[in-house]
Formats: C-alpha cells, structure tokens, sequence
C-alpha cells in the first residue's frame, strides 16, 4: 500500500491550496483519512480526519478555513485550504487506516511542502 500526497507548493497569505493523497495498492477497506502537519521546530500535529462515513473533524487553528473530503470510488482524501496563514507553513502528511490481507494498519504519504509567504 502507498500513499501519494500531491498539491504543496508556494503560496502567498490569504491564499489557497488543495492537497490530494491517492491510496493504491491491494486494499480491502480505507476507515479514517487525515492530514498533519510537521513546521519546523514542532511535533507533528493532526490538522483534520475524516471517517470513512464523512465525519470530520479539525484542530481550531484551521477551523472555517480548511476543509478535508474524500472520494472513497478513488482512494483519495483532498485538504481544501484557504485563506491561508503563515504559520501554515509547514510539511504536510495525509494518515489513513488501511485494511489488506495482512490486517489493519495505518499508513502515512511522504509529505508535501506547504510555504505560505509573501
């Protein structure tokens, strides 16, 4: 199983992004998706989680500006991010619970790179 995790990039404040994250590989079920995010200097923090029914849920910092979703047909989680802060800068890792043959286990993508500056 891997995680692709595209969609980081440059962006100024009061700007947006979008983050995808594709699942493949050999799975049976995907139960809750997520981002984090590491800023340099700090412990990885979780910014949002979605259910496999489409609760969701998000750390106050980024409440009302960001918004997790997914598409369950294409294995994807997506972070919506506007009005985007400078302490917003930071690598970002989507998270998601994977069942396979060889039981459940969390999986994480490699981390893409969110700068928000001017």
């Amino acid at each position: 199983v891997q995680l692709q995790a595209s969609g980081g990039g440059l962006v100024q404040p009061g700007g947006s992004l979008r983050l995808s994250c594709a699942a493949s590989g050999n799975i049976f079920s995907i139960y809750t998706m997520g981002w984090y995010r590491q800023a340099p200097g700090k412990q990885r923090e979780l910014v949002a989680g979605i259910s496999s029914g489409g609760s969701t849920t998000y750390t106050d910092s980024v409440k009302g500006r960001f918004t997790i979703s997914r598409d369950n047909a294409k294995n994807t989680v997506y972070l919506q991010m506007n009005s985007l802060k400078s302490e917003d800068t930071a690598v970002y890792y989507c998270n998601a619970d994977i069942s396979t043959r060889s039981g459940t286990r969390d999986y994480w993508g490699q981390g893409t790179l969110v700068t928000v500056s001017s």
